[in-house]
């Protein structure tokens, strides 16, 4: 298939599949004698795979990593769940800054009394260092 029907059966846009062949995660399609590039149905598997992982968080290089442990049967599972655990703990890391953030942004809100702006409490508070809570 074209490209174009690829990027449809997949759910990656036609960009991001080309990113996907420079950057090595997809192997270099076939192409026909006019140039245009021929996918199977195993590049679909793969950009889905890519896309399935890019959905949960997982950055191009882990997705790398995923790609060489499915494709290589001695692997065992246990480098997978390793893989997987690490990058759970990246994203509890990310929940307890974005909900600190939530918190001082909030704290920031409901402290600003509208007013003039040389006095907007938000744009003050901006110029301040970050308050760090005491865990």
């Amino acid at each position: 298939m074209k490209i174009s029907q690829a990027a449809e059966a997949s759910g990656c846009h036609l960009e991001t599949i080309r990113y996907y062949e420079k950057i090595g995660l997809l192997p270099h399609p076939t192409r026909t004698d006019s140039g245009y590039r021929v996918y199977t149905s195993a590049d679909i598997e793969r950009l889905r795979f890519i896309a399935r992982g890019r959905d949960l968080g997982f950055s191009l290089e882990e997705i790398r990593s995923l790609l060489q442990l499915a494709s290589d049967e001695r692997m065992s599972c246990e480098d997978v769940d390793r893989l997987a655990r690490t990058h759970l703990t990246d994203i509890r890391a990310r929940q307890d800054d974005l909900r600190r953030m939530a918190d001082e942004l909030e704290r920031v809100i409901v402290s600003c009394h509208g007013g003039q702006r040389a006095e907007c409490t938000i744009l003050s508070t901006l110029r301040q260092p970050m308050q760090r809570s005491k865990v």
